[in-house]
């Protein structure tokens, strides 16, 4: 039940990803506005999945995890029956707060599993959510084709109930609670900055960079932020635990993780727009709904595959060179996209090499995360790694559709400028995610059977000395 309500909500994370233009035609939106259908959800997300993951600690895990799903099932039911964008953007701001699924689904498994698999069991849970991202690429060019695109909503609703019933009757309730209290100010502060930031962002090629209302927005954003921070540190019961967060290893690793949601959720966004674009154009294929899904089809086999074995490969080799190995396949993959784009054979192949990066990726920073903290914070950090994922996503797609409707032709479509722009820019985000991942501490692995040691499962005590410092190859 807990890998099906995770799934799910990967689901609602693409499915409409790849029908963004016919969404667009529907509800008589402009491309700028339409990408808020996605930026909306990511942004809620970014925004309740510490609140929602307090709460589980506070009143019961499971009963925060049927909650979330129900939160699900309502947005798709509202957006199900949407007849405009805005009610199709506050049907998606409901869904974010079903993003608290992955973080209490890490506590569940944290308190109930025993404490040598509960490692295997958290990467678990992160491949079924990037395998139902790709997943949610595929089918939706034939739900929409065969049911109408109100079905992209109504197929997860009855998931999501299944999901909820059933967790509610299988998944027990954790005795472990924790005292507190949901940080308000701080949960403001963080919505704020962040629809600050995003605003102008998704906003400046109409506005222009330069504008008094671009900038004014950005330096709200920038105040915000260290507000944000400041209220946080000086916090009893702070949404974020920035003293967590200062941990070498955890705040290197959660770094890697922004800049990949940047470049994933952006490509996400935009992939499917260039390929089903007209060659009369200059670009693109002029793919149905459901080709276009199937032209990222390789992403999704080999992201599955390849995040299955990446926690064997980060036993043999290390979870943070396999992280590093991953980052670069990734980058390598964006900057393909970017100067070869013009023969099928070549999306299929770039599809595939992104797919490889994200699924070793993925599986390498749940692993890390998990041994960098003691065993009582496993879930909290392995959610705030999937939430600050979720900013990246959100952030990355704005920018991308500043970028990319920046170049927009007389036909009201962008140039093939604004897509090669931006996927240069997500390279260089990737560049940044290698480097940053070079900064995270190193665990010694056992000289006999070449696994990493599981520093914080293992030995809770040592995993965390004085100031929050990582016992690895690195001191810092």
């Amino acid at each position: 039940m807990l890998a099906t309500g995770v799934m799910a909500f990967a689901l609602l994370q693409s499915l409409v990803i790849p029908v963004l233009p016919t969404i667009q035609e529907t509800l008589g939106a402009t491309q700028a506005d339409v990408t808020w259908v996605l930026t909306a959800y990511l942004l809620s997300a970014s925004i309740f999945t510490p609140i929602v993951g307090r709460l589980g600690d506070m009143t019961g895990k499971k009963r925060m995890f049927v909650v979330a799903l129900a939160a699900l099932a309502i947005g798709c039911l509202l957006a199900a029956l949407a007849t405009s964008l805005w009610v199709m953007i506050a049907a998606r701001i409901i869904q974010g707060i079903g993003g608290g699924v992955l973080p209490l689904g890490f506590g569940i498994v944290r308190d109930e599993f025993p404490e040598d698999k509960v490692p295997g069991a958290i990467s678990a849970l992160a491949s079924m959510a990037a395998a139902g991202t790709g997943v949610g690429l595929i089918l939706a060019g034939p739900i929409v084709e065969l049911l109408g695109p109100s079905w992209l909503f109504w197929f997860p609703l009855i998931v999501l109930v299944v999901a909820a019933t059933g967790a509610h009757f299988v998944v027990p309730e954790s005795k472990a609670r924790s005292e507190g209290r949901i940080n308000w100010v701080a949960a403001l502060l963080l919505s704020g900055w962040l629809v600050a930031l995003l605003l102008p962002v998704s906003r400046a090629a109409e506005w222009g960079w330069g504008s008094p209302i671009v900038l004014g927005l950005l330096a709200v954003a920038a105040v915000l932020a260290v507000l944000w921070v400041v209220v946080e540190s000086r916090a009893r019961y702070p949404l974020v635990d920035m003293r967590m967060m200062r941990t070498k290893a955890v705040w290197a690793t959660n770094l890697v993780a922004l800049l990949f949601g940047v470049s994933m959720y952006a490509a996400f966004a935009f992939l499917p727009q260039f390929l089903q674009t007209s060659p009369e154009n200059g670009y693109g294929f002029g793919a149905s709904v459901t080709e276009s899904g199937l032209m990222l089809l390789p992403q999704t086999v080999t992201a599955f595959v390849l995040g299955l074995v990446a926690g064997r490969l980060g036993q043999r080799f290390g979870s943070k060179n396999v992280l590093i190995v991953g980052t670069v396949l990734s980058m390598t993959g964006y900057l393909l996209f970017a100067l070869a784009h013009d023969d099928r054979w070549e999306i299929y192949l770039i599809s595939a090499i992104m797919g490889a990066g994200f699924g070793v990726a993925f599986s390498s920073m749940a692993n890390l995360i998990v041994a960098a903290v003691p065993h009582e914070q496993t879930g909290v950090a392995s959610g705030m790694n999937a939430n600050i994922r979720t900013i990246g996503g959100s952030i990355g797609s704005a920018l991308m559709a500043g970028v990319v409707t920046a170049h927009m032709g007389p036909n009201g479509l962008p140039r093939e400028a604004g897509y090669v722009n931006g996927f240069l820019l997500l390279t260089g985000a990737l560049v940044l995610a290698a480097l940053a991942a070079i900064l995270i501490p190193a665990v010694r692995r056992d000289p006999v059977t070449h696994e990493e040691p599981n520093v914080a499962l293992r030995h809770p005590e040592a995993a965390l000395v004085a100031g929050g410092t990582l016992v690895g190859d690195d001191p810092e």
